[in-house]
């Protein structure tokens, strides 16, 4: 029998009691729940009901055992108003008058009745999101209570199926002592919306990297106390504070931008600087693109940075990115039958580097090459999400190469390299052996115009050792699938636009998606991998190179 001491526990820090609800009779309805003809025992529905209000919530709330957040409804059958509310935290508690979810749904009501726990009850129907759901309802007890909104003013519901593999029913249903509680004073009301999206924001970590930031090109871009600028503008900086991340957590990065001015597709990448040997990518962008390591393969130029050493580590690329043309700044441009997007959002998965982020801080940046004033704005945030499940493997990270050249603007040389047959060679030792060693790479052509390694599909091809490991021809064609985030973009006498041709592997307003080259088991020692990718020659002042980055992966 519940006692009032529990009851009132049930709803702590949210509800207090109502004096004018004494005498009336109250009645706890509990649900269980059957999925696909398996019966779910753990944290069963719970209601409680008088003639003139339920509140709905479930066991682990009444054992202030539930996760957060967890939601309460409370329905007032006199006013017919359904109130939502939410614990974000033990001392954050929010709430919203629901006033769709009753007037949402039209029901049928049928002549079909059948009897449940000794209560003649009717069937009605309806329709939620192309999901079919029977609802089996009585009249036998004068008060209005369910194991959700859904039918609740149509009396108490006993059951409700979607689907036919989906089933609450009641298990029991008792009058039982106590007082009703109601809404505190204190808790925080905001529309539906609001709600909603501060219940959802609660459950993941969110880290805000930049917010509405300008990446342009301009000799007045100045570094602040949180925010350091280089490239005239053109790379931003900020360093940034991980928390613990588990094995099994998910991580994804997203960033949304508007050109403020420039109208052009360019290349763009989110990057986290290692700081673990002696020389950084940092002390690059501090003293100049010359004091960082430089590569030569036999083509006459220098490569500076853009692989890993003995004493230094590349740039190790979380998100690699293309501007779309003028998205939001050039939206005035009007075409029949297009409605330009007024941002480009990307979000890509990053959940192969918890071990290496958890409770580390890094210097996180986003480069944008553009030679415009205006350039583009950006906002960056990491977000962390639990998961569930048995532990993954502790892994190892070494970051190979990257030879985006994002201190363009200040002097670093173009990833074309790839004009020599030796292309790319870096070696790496390993202290010992690794198993199911992976190589992320992610790839994309540049250059030329329509003869460019940009437009053209070319084989890339990775030598481990001596051996050919992985060729494939990295390309890209769904960029007509982007049109509408391209306000800027050329229209040619063929009737295709620019953002319409196909690609080395991006788009304009795309993520490139990395290619994930498994390498087998590693033994201890020294390793040598080579790139090897057919650049176009140079026609006139264009030529064409190629930007790839790449980190070994091992358990």
């Amino acid at each position: 029998m519940q006692t009032k001491a529990s009851l009132l526990l049930l709803l702590l820090f949210v509800f207090i009691p109502s004096v004018a609800q004494k005498k009336e009779p109250i009645y706890k309805i509990t649900y269980t729940k059957n999925y696909n003809g398996n019966i779910i025992t753990a944290n069963p529905i719970v209601s409680y009901a008088t003639s003139k209000s339920s509140i709905i919530t479930n066991e682990d709330i009444e054992n202030n055992t539930a996760s957060l957040p967890f939601e309460k409804m409370v329905y007032n059958s006199v006013t017919n108003k359904l109130t939502k509310v939410s614990t974000l935290s033990k001392n954050n508690h929010i709430s919203t008058i629901d006033s769709t979810s009753l007037k949402k749904y039209e029901f049928t009501i049928t002549d079909e009745f059948k009897t449940i726990l000794g209560y003649k009850c009717q069937k009605a129907t309806t329709v939620v999101n192309s999901n079919h759901i029977d609802v089996w309802f009585t009249n036998d007890i004068a008060i209005k209570s369910a194991p959700s909104p859904l039918g609740i003013t149509l009396g108490l519901v006993l059951e409700t199926n979607r689907n036919n593999n989906y089933i609450i029913t009641v298990s029991k249903v008792e009058k039982i002592k106590g007082v009703l509680p109601t809404i505190q004073d204190d808790v925080k009301t905001y529309d539906g919306l609001t709600y909603n999206d501060l219940i959802w924001k609660s459950k993941f970590k969110t880290i805000s990297v930049f917010e509405n930031e300008i990446i342009n090109f301009s000799k007045e871009s100045v570094s602040n106390d949180s925010i350091l600028r280089f490239a005239n503008g053109t790379i931003i900086l900020k360093k940034i504070k991980f928390p613990e991340i588990k094995k099994r957590d998910q991580i994804f990065i997203d960033l949304t931008l508007q050109s403020n001015g420039d109208a052009y597709d360019r290349t763009g990448s989110v990057f986290l600087i290692p700081q673990d040997k002696k020389t950084s990518f940092l002390d690059g962008l501090q003293n100049g693109a010359k004091t960082l390591p430089i590569y030569t393969n036999g083509n006459g130029k220098e490569y500076q940075g853009i692989i890993s050493t003995e004493n230094y580590n590349p740039l190790i690329e979380l998100m690699r990115f293309f501007t779309p043309f003028g998205v939001h700044q050039y939206n005035y441009i009007l075409l029949k039958d297009k409605e330009w997007f007024d941002k480009a959002f990307y979000r890509q998965d990053i959940s192969d580097l918890n071990a290496y982020l958890s409770n580390n801080e890094y210097w996180i940046g986003t480069f944008i090459g553009n030679y415009d004033k205006g350039g583009h704005k950006v906002s960056v945030n990491i977000t962390i999400h639990n998961e569930e499940g048995n532990e993954k493997a502790e892994k190892l990270f070494m970051p190979l190469f990257n030879t985006t050249n994002i201190m363009e603007m200040a002097g670093q040389n173009y990833g074309s390299l790839f004009d020599n047959e030796k292309g790319l060679i870096v070696e790496f030792t390993l202290d010992k052996a690794i198993k199911n060693a992976q190589l992320k790479y992610i790839g994309t052509g540049h250059g030329g115009w329509e003869n460019g390694d940009e437009f053209v599909p070319k084989e890339n091809t990775l030598v481990l050792n001596g051996n050919i490991i992985h060729t494939f021809t990295p390309w890209r064609q769904d960029c007509g699938s982007y049109r509408l985030y391209n306000p800027a973009s050329g229209n040619f006498n063929n009737g295709l636009s620019s953002s319409d041709y196909s690609r080395s592997n991006w788009c304009p307003g795309t993520v490139t998606n990395p290619t994930y080259i498994n390498l087998g088991n590693l033994p201890a020692g020294k390793h040598t991998l080579q790139i090897k990718i057919p650049q176009g020659k140079p026609e006139g002042n264009s030529f064409s190179f190629w930007n790839i980055s790449g980190l070994l992966i091992g358990e």
